[in-house]
Order: structure tokens, then sequence, then C-alpha cells
């Protein structure tokens, strides 16, 4: 099986009330409920907004670390999973039942190699 990371886009700042947010969220446990039974959980996690991130960058003697963001952005990545499915198809259609849930862009981009999967 191939693995995909599964990237959900959100506005930077826009935080969705909890009339908007509740149906989003049981909608996604039930997705991932549907993704564990199909065999497809590898994990998911939800992240915070870019202003709570950390950059470590190369220094000229050793890493410098800044308060993040690392780029700007209108767009973050809010939330992501891990999948294994047996080709893109079977990730475009989790993308496609996240975006339907969220009213958000997925982007699914495909893993080279994993340590779950033998070289």
């Amino acid at each position: 099986m191939k693995q995909y990371l599964l990237s959900l886009y959100q506005p930077v700042g826009e935080v969705p009330d909890p009339e908007f947010l509740g149906p989003v969220m049981e909608n996604l446990a039930r997705i991932n409920r549907d993704i564990e039974a199909a065999g497809s959980w590898v994990f998911t996690g939800g992240l915070h907004q870019p202003d709570t991130a950390t950059v470590v960058r190369p220094g000229e003697n050793e890493p410098l670390i800044t308060d993040g963001p690392y780029s700007e952005g209108k767009e973050f990545v809010g939330g992501f999973w891990i999948i294994q499915t047996a080709d893109l198809d079977g990730a475009l259609g989790w993308a496609r039942r996240i975006t339907e849930a969220t009213g958000l862009p997925v982007e699914v981009l495909p893993f080279q190699f994993t340590s779950l999967t033998p070289a």
C-alpha cells in the first residue's frame, strides 16, 4: 500500500464559531472512523494557527531559532492525515470526503518512501 499526506488548508486567523464547527468535527470523526475501518488509517492531527510556530534555520555557527511562521500566507496547514491506500484514487476519495465535510481545500501528496514500507 502507498502512503499519502492529506493536508487541510484553512484561512489564517479565522476560527469558526462553535455552531459551525460542531457538525464539522462530528463529520470528521465519522470520516476518521471510516478511514480506520477501511484499513487506511495511519494517524491524523490538527495544528494551531501559524503564529504559534517556531522556526529553526541554518546559522553561521549554529542554528538560529525564531518565532514563526516559516512563510507568510493567507492559508496554513490546519490539520493533516497520513493514510495508506492502494493508489491515488483511494487517497483522492478520502480527500473529497474531507473537503465536503469542511468546505476547505485538501492537498494530496504521495510519500516517496516510508519507514513502514520496505524499500
